[in-house]
């Protein structure tokens, strides 16, 4: 009996889906963040230091270098790809998989992996993830990336927290979990 929810937690670690975006979906313009929000920034460096992230390319060289006190995993299509403080894998599966064991620094835990964006990654992430942590911010924003709503049947909200950043956006940090599998779905 298979059960989705656990299929990568027991063959390697948990995947969690770490994104900010604003009202429609929007979580880049011309990658870049089409947003300033520090506040949301140190939420995203305390939740994911000592732990694996994974990101495509794209993000990647919107960032410009390995992130301090992570793991980064890079998924290009071009297997020759390289970076001075990176790991690269082709797919979002191999990265995940690499994740799982130990790396360079063995400080850094192995149980869970952070997949960090673009919108091409994570479209295929909320399908392997268990937990999304989702910073929802109420602004309205042109943009040429999206992040996808959760459907309800297959992801809730298990907590919210709201803020108020110091340059006046509202935002809302949301911990997403997929829901376990109904038992009559299993037939």
């Amino acid at each position: 009996m298979q059960h989705p929810s656990h299929d990568t937690s027991s063959s390697g670690p948990r995947v969690t889906i770490v994104v900010a975006r604003a009202r429609g979906g929007v979580i880049g313009a011309g990658n870049a963040l089409p947003w300033h929000l520090p506040e949301d920034l140190r939420h995203f460096r305390a939740t994911t230091l000592g732990r694996a992230i994974v990101m495509g390319r794209k993000t990647f060289e919107s960032i410009g270098k390995a992130l301090p006190g992570r793991r980064t995993i890079v998924v290009s299509r071009d297997p020759a790809w390289s970076h001075p403080g990176c790991e690269s894998a082709t797919t979002l599966r191999d990265a995940i998989a690499l994740a799982a064991q130990p790396g360079p620094d063995p400080a850094i835990a192995t149980d869970e992996v952070f997949v960090v964006g673009g919108a091409e990654l994570y479209r295929e992430a909320i399908g392997l993830a268990q937990r999304a942590i989702v910073t929802e911010i109420e602004l309205d924003v042109a943009g040429d990336a999206h992040f996808p709503e959760f459907d309800p049947a297959q992801w809730r909200a298990l907590s919210r927290s709201t803020h108020l950043a110091q340059n006046g956006l509202h935002f809302e940090i949301v911990d997403y979990r997929r829901r376990a599998p109904s038992p009559d779905a299993a037939g």
